[in-house]
């Protein structure tokens, strides 16, 4: 009795090509913030089933696939929800949606499988809007204080015309005002207020490594894994990238992006608008972290060609431990001589917690003594490249952005570049 049942439950059953499985997602991923994946089943048969729902996620995406439950009335859409959190950036393969479904009695189960691979792209993460604001709110009051106290005769943004005066500058002759008017009329100029702004990034070995990042539940609904989770320098610094071309773009200057490893990974020319900052997070989603030692000199020349006018250059990297100058610095040396530099090391702070760790026997006295030794020629090496006139910062990753950010409006409000 209980075969003839199941048998005549089974038959029961709608066969898979009976089912219809869709996959949605409500937000671009992206990283330290939630993503809302909306899973369809439609059930064409006659008969409530009861479905269990294994979506196969990359590890980027979810660390383990979850079994999801799901009923599926006849003829009506069911949908389920969960959230993720990505955990790295780039572009990712989704694989197939797993079903397994019985009927209300529960004697047969039927397994099928819907092909819903596609091609997801997580992004840097982004900054929380109030914290933008109060950045914003900075760079509109330096705005007005530049605009206030304009410098005639300085730099090279075209202010008016006025007649020639001896001692005038021939270059700046404005040939064509003068045909009109039949006397010499000069071009005056003002301190220029939109400034092209490169954002460098290492992506070399050394940005490889993984520091802990403290994540916060948006929504009462998800539960965060436990113990801390691990970002790689080059997240930080990608959303440090993300963060400033925002507050360049609101105030008024061009932005661009060059991504290094052994090669030239991403490169994008300074520009302004929404579309341009899509781009540039496009880019910055594409950089991967290499296994190499990356070469600072070729994205020092690479840069000097693209920008031979003065500019203010962003450059996110870190120091390999040696005994020789490193690569970074020579490169961060030549392009002192034409543009402000904003150099910032990210350092890791598990060495600074050795260094600064109370030592309790011999081994934990030869790893603080290494560890200070470390920090001391870091610190020689950034004081040496701070005296050739740059503008250098050691910091953790989680302090990257706040710092950088206010870095930049003071290089605004002092009109540097």
């Amino acid at each position: 009795l209980v075969f003839l049942f199941g048998l005549l439950d089974g038959l029961r059953l709608p066969a898979p090509a009976e089912l219809t499985a869709s996959r949605s997602w409500s937000n671009a991923p992206a990283l330290d913030s939630e993503t809302e994946i909306e899973l369809t089943i439609e059930n064409r048969g006659r008969l409530i089933i009861d479905c269990r729902l294994v979506d196969d996620l990359p590890p980027a995406l979810v660390a383990e696939p979850a079994t999801l439950r799901l009923t599926a009335f006849p003829r009506i859409p069911a949908k389920l929800r969960y959230r993720v959190q990505p955990t790295e950036r780039g572009d990712w393969e989704t694989g197939w949606l797993y079903v397994r479904y019985r009927s209300p009695l529960g004697l047969i189960e039927r397994w099928a499988r819907a092909p819903l691979t596609q091609t997801v792209r997580v992004y840097p993460a982004l900054r929380a809007g109030e914290e933008q604001q109060i950045f914003l709110a900075r760079s509109r009051q330096i705005d007005l204080q530049l605009r206030r106290s304009q410098q005639r005769g300085l730099g090279r943004d075209f202010e008016s015309l006025r007649d020639y005066r001896e001692g005038d500058d021939l270059h700046d002759i404005c040939w064509t005002a003068t045909a009109r008017r039949g006397s010499p009329i000069t071009r005056q100029y003002q301190t220029e207020r939109s400034q092209p702004v490169w954002i460098v990034l290492d992506c070399g070995r050394l940005m490889r490594a993984r520091v802990a990042m403290t994540r916060t539940p948006k929504n009462s609904g998800w539960a965060p894994s436990p113990g801390p989770a691990l970002s790689s320098k080059l997240d930080h610094a990608c959303t440090t990238a993300v963060a400033l071309a925002q507050l360049a773009l609101y105030s008024g200057d061009r932005v661009g992006l060059l991504a290094y490893g052994q090669g030239i990974q991403q490169r994008l020319l300074p520009g302004r608008g929404a579309a341009h900052l899509r781009q540039l997070i496009e880019s910055l989603a594409l950089a991967r972290a290499e296994a190499g030692e990356a070469d600072h000199l070729r994205a020092t020349a690479m840069l000097n060609r693209l920008q031979p006018r003065r500019s203010l250059i962003l450059w996110i990297t870190d120091l390999a431990e040696t005994a020789m100058r490193p690569e970074v610095i020579d490169g961060a040396l030549q392009l002192l001589r034409r543009h402000v530099l904003l150099f910032v090391a990210m350092a890791q702070p598990e060495v600074e917690q050795i260094a600064q760790a109370r030592p309790k026997n011999i081994n934990e006295l030869f790893r603080a003594a290494a560890a200070q030794e470390m920090a001391g020629r870091r610190e020689l090496l950034l004081a040496r490249l701070h005296e050739q006139g740059a503008l250098t910062l050691d910091l953790n990753p989680e302090a990257l952005t706040s710092s950088v950010l206010n870095q930049y409006l003071t290089v605004k409000e002092r009109a540097m570049v």
